[in-house]
């Protein structure tokens, strides 16, 4: 189109004649343009994805969006844990003003599709083949009640060690196993000055941690009783008192004053080579490598002690909402660009996960993430659901657990048992309340 009416402007000579028609085409080729400007639909993402690699990592969704007229208009709610973007989600979905696409992780997708709020991606999922093209557990998760509600992005290892490997080869240090090893490099580093650990108060960051602890202490069944069943005799158990123990004396390895901050900050000090080591999900080597670190030469990844045979996962998912106005056709278009195997590439390269791919392009992958995508792969027997993270249970336990046990992370005067005898008693309302 744009050929022949540069042909038309560049005429030598123009008449009174000529000057009408220049008009006529001048004000149709700008009418034109405000038409297909105003064709570009818009999609209001609801999420928590703040972070510099979070960011560049949703730019990549956005951008091949884009290519299909369709934008990413962001809603950010600035909360690592999610739990801000919830309440958000809810008081605009109950004043009918949903956006029409959010970030969901868990049962709660189950519970949104349930009141018949989430759209049917079953088409999509049958055009893309995702039976066959993704993880059978990750194409269950999305189909709590057997249709298809939400797009898979990425699959997050939580049970993720990293190491300053600077500081390890300074003072000859092998990669922990166990606890005791744990303590042992805690102990020299201490002795030259270096705090073990680094560590947020924040409760959701006390509880990622913590999760850990009891899949080390106790294995995936014991770990599925607490934080899945909520049985009481499990909170009763020898072995969850031991991952109380575990947690209040790795505090004795950690920067002090142990201060509230962002999931950011903390990685920030392990970045800066203030801490010889941070437990987090891997979205942290992501932001890691945003900063310039590099994989295997700056920082190494290995498994919390005692973890290694587990992936404690969270899987990140696009959900979309009923609106007042049909967006099916555009959210649709969304769903199949999340799956599809280059952005699946490029979006868990930035963002730190794996794909949620049975073949993903391992070429780009790093040791951390064939690793996590190893592990993973050997199925259901491995793949332990984050309780931190919104994968094991109801937003009310969560919500409870991580209460308390946060207050038992900042209260050292609390003994363990005591601790225990209210975990058990919290388990029990929860129990009946369900």
């Amino acid at each position: 189109m744009q050929t022949p009416i540069r042909k038309l402007i560049s005429l030598n000579t123009f008449d009174k004649f000529n000057c009408k028609v220049m008009s006529v085409l001048m004000i149709g080729l700008l009418l034109l343009y405000m038409s297909s400007a105003s064709a570009v639909e818009s999609l209001r993402v609801l999420n928590w994805w703040s972070s510099t690699s979070e960011h560049a990592a949703v730019d990549v969704i956005a951008a091949r969006l884009l290519r299909e007229n369709i934008d990413w208009d962001e809603v950010l709610i600035p909360n690592g844990s999610g739990v801000a973007a919830m309440i958000v989600l809810k008081s605009r979905v109950i004043a009918g003003e949903a956006p029409e696409v959010a970030q969901l992780n868990g049962p709660i997708i189950g519970d949104w599709a349930s009141m018949g709020l989430l759209q049917n991606l079953d088409a999509v999922a049958e055009d893309g083949q995702w039976d066959k093209l993704l993880f059978p557990a990750i194409y269950s998760w999305i189909r709590p009640h057997g249709h298809v509600v939400v797009a898979p992005l990425g699959i997050h290892r939580v049970n993720t060690l990293f190491y300053n490997t600077k500081i390890f080869d300074r003072f000859k240090l092998e990669l922990p196993q166990n606890w005791d090893e744990f303590v042992h490099i805690a102990t020299l580093l201490q002795q030259a000055g270096i705090p073990a650990l680094a560590q947020s108060s924040e409760p959701w960051q006390v509880s990622t941690l913590f999760e850990s602890l009891v899949l080390s202490e106790s294995g995936a069944p014991f770990y599925m009783d607490i934080f899945v069943n909520k049985d009481p005799k499990a909170y009763a158990d020898a072995r969850f008192a031991e991952a109380l123990q575990r947690l209040r004396t790795l505090k004795k390895w950690m920067v002090k004053p142990i201060r509230e901050q962002n999931w950011t900050e903390a990685t920030r000090q392990f970045a800066n080579g203030e801490v010889a080591m941070l437990v987090m999900g891997d979205w942290a080597k992501g932001e890691l490598n945003a900063w310039g670190l590099v994989t295997d030469t700056d920082f190494g990844c290995t498994t919390v002690p005692g973890t290694g045979n587990y992936h404690l996962f969270d899987i990140d998912t696009l959900a979309m909402f009923v609106s007042k106005n049909s967006h099916l056709s555009a959210q649709q278009k969304l769903a199949g660009i999340a799956v599809s195997t280059k952005v699946q590439s490029d979006y868990n390269e930035i963002k730190g996960s794996i794909p949620v791919l049975r073949t993903p392009d391992f070429s780009i992958m790093d040791s951390c993430s064939r690793a996590s995508w190893t592990t993973f792969s050997r199925g259901a027997s491995v793949q332990v659901p984050s309780f931190s993270h919104r994968m094991a249970t109801d937003e009310t336990s969560r919500d409870t657990i991580i209460k308390e046990l946060h207050q038992f992370f900042m209260n050292d005067v609390m003994s363990v048992e005591e601790e225990q005898h209210r975990f058990v008693l919290i388990a029990n309302i929860l129990r009946k309340s369900k």
